[in-house]
């Protein structure tokens, strides 16, 4: 009988991507969060209208903040309600996560980013990475690579 192979990633749909960190950053490891969010936020995020491009993460008074991240509301949103798409969201995280994460900031002056959102069982979760920034050469060669990764998979299948 076969092994089962186990599944890579967090498995769920994702909503959006964060591809500029990857180019920014050398990511070192990652962490799966939950997000709070308000009910129109969540109907947003069905829609797929959310933006982490100039996204980070932050920690005050012992909490873990996703700031910068944008949240499109819908036009059919609530007049009782005034949406804010840009506010700060707070991150489900264990203690000892949140003192992990701080710890690796303020030793290693690495930085804390999200790369992914999707949804797990019905729960919207966030997928942040510990990453050290790139320098322009480290840019560079990392594309090279992906070009030359690229050229050869297209020989190999002429081939």
């Amino acid at each position: 009988m076969a092994k089962k192979r186990k599944k890579k990633g967090h498995g769920g749909k994702t909503i959006a991507t964060n591809k500029v960190a990857r180019h920014e950053y050398f990511i070192e490891n990652t962490h799966e969060a939950g997000l709070v969010l308000q009910g129109w936020e969540v109907k947003s995020l069905r829609e797929g209208r959310v933006q982490l491009k100039d996204s980070y993460i932050n920690f005050h008074q012992g909490e873990a903040w996703l700031i910068g991240s944008h949240i499109s509301p819908l036009l059919s949103a609530s007049t009782h309600i005034n949406p804010n798409p840009t506010r700060q969201r707070k991150l489900l995280l264990h203690d000892y996560e949140i003192i992990r994460l701080q710890a690796s900031v303020d030793r290693k002056g690495n930085a804390i980013i999200p790369l992914s959102l999707y949804w797990k069982n019905k729960h919207v979760k966030i997928e942040i990475g510990v990453g050290k920034g790139k320098k322009l050469h480290d840019k560079r060669a990392s594309s090279k690579e992906r070009d030359w990764n690229r050229d050869k998979a297209r020989i190999m299948k002429n081939a």
